[in-house]
């Protein structure tokens, strides 16, 4: 797989993509060892530039940044989250596939659940000028959007009158994961402990 085709090809045309994306064959670690765990690698690396050796500035305490060893130990959470996420995410599209009479298949899963967080990933490069963050929420919006041709152009083999109620729930699902992570790391990760004054 050219990695920079996929991803310029899941941005910019998805629905074309994703054509191309269900006849591939691949297996579920070699989808994980070429793609996801490169890509989610971009935000964890950025958000560790952006936090140690740029900085922000928090209300009422000025400019900070975090000590090389909290920054560090932040990407390294959230990178492995973000594996975790995407797998997760996977479980539970296979798991509701029965529901709406589609095919309970890891690896179309797995496809979905990683090629849907492209533009995420990809923004996650934004981490590096923590104020551009919003940018990165953005792209995760868009990202959904990806989600949802992703089901339609039949990754399950969902049936088209089940795609928005099997999409809407695995959407629900997606952002209770994402709630959840974000509030482990930030009770693990908050301004008092991650941050140091410059």
């Amino acid at each position: 797989m050219n990695i920079v085709a996929r991803i310029q090809g899941i941005i910019v045309k998805p629905g074309e993509e994703w054509q191309k994306i269900k006849s591939e064959s691949t297996s579920v670690g070699e989808l994980f060892k070429s793609y996801i765990m490169i890509l989610a690698a971009i935000p964890a690396v950025a958000q560790f530039i952006g936090l140690c050796l740029i900085g922000k500035s928090l209300p009422y305490v000025g400019f900070v940044r975090a000590s090389f060893t909290t920054a560090f130990a932040q990407a390294v959470v959230s990178y492995i989250f973000s594996l975790a996420t995407v797998y997760v995410l996977a479980l539970i599209i296979k798991a509701l596939a029965p529901n709406f009479s589609s095919q309970a298949d890891q690896l179309s899963a797995l496809k979905l659940a990683a090629y849907s967080m492209t533009p995420y990933f990809v923004a996650g490069v934004l981490y590096i000028i923590p104020p551009l963050a919003v940018i990165v929420i953005l792209a995760g919006i868009y990202g959904l959007y990806v989600l949802y041709l992703g089901f339609k152009g039949g990754l399950m083999g969902t049936p088209s009158d089940k795609v928005l109620g099997y999409f809407v729930l695995s959407l629900v699902v997606e952002i209770v994961i994402w709630a959840v992570l974000g509030w482990i790391l930030t009770a693990i990760f908050s301004p008092g402990v991650l941050y140091r004054g410059l």
